[in-house]
């Protein structure tokens, strides 16, 4: 039966003028899943990722810490929502001050709840149906193209992530905007494909990401 590890990117540059570029720290917890698929034993994992910059470069620091040779395949639907167009479009403007970390997740929070049950944007390109498809149509791509014997690694980003194990367990929107606020940057989510179907085994597994290397954790 085949695995597919849904990996979350490193952590990117929050505040910083490129947000797309992992920081020092996400460079480290990219390097430190790779260790971690290593010691899983993947069978000759194909390795996939977004076009995203901090998912292409999580993808080559981690393939370089697992040993894995082959370079990573590119697809544009691993990647991640627009969270600033999103803010702007549906939150409403934040505060003078309130640019740390938990302000901006309150108000992506509402914006991706905003954006998932806008009954003006379920059919248009950039609606969420259009998102949470071009995901799906992804991962049933890499699971026809797996085959028996054969495990892949996908670098991809919260959003993503939300919306596929959404998808899985059939939960309502606030659940899914629940999902992407807790995932862990470097994190594991394991699936299973099998003869009926594509299963959720682990969500944002960071076991990796505990005693001495608990300094790793972060969420944004």
């Amino acid at each position: 039966m085949p695995l597919i590890c849904l990996v979350r990117h490193g952590q990117a540059s929050f505040a910083a003028q490129d947000y797309d570029v992992l920081s020092e720290l996400g460079r480290e917890q990219a390097t430190a899943v790779g260790r971690e698929l290593a010691r899983r034993g993947l069978r000759d994992p194909r390795l996939v990722s977004g076009t995203l910059l901090r998912q292409r470069d999580t993808a080559e620091l981690l393939a370089k810490a697992a040993g894995f040779e082959q370079p990573a395949w590119q697809d544009a639907r691993w990647n991640e929502y627009d969270h600033l167009a999103l803010m702007a479009r549906y939150a409403e403007p934040q505060p003078e001050g309130a640019a740390d970390s938990r302000a901006v997740q309150v108000l992506l929070d509402r914006a991706l709840r905003a954006w998932i049950e806008d009954p003006d944007g379920v059919s248009g390109a950039d609606g969420w149906s259009a998102f949470v498809g071009g995901a799906g149509a992804a991962l049933a791509e890499l699971s026809g193209a797996l085959g028996q014997g054969r495990d892949a690694v996908v670098v991809t980003s919260g959003g993503v992530l939300a919306a596929l194990c959404g998808a899985l367990l059939s939960v309502p929107p606030a659940g899914v905007v629940a999902l992407n606020r807790v995932t862990v940057n470097a994190s594991v989510t394991t699936l299973a494909v099998g003869g009926s179907g594509t299963s959720l085994l682990t969500f944002n597994d960071h076991a990796h990401f505990t005693g001495d290397r608990r300094g790793l954790l972060t969420y944004r």
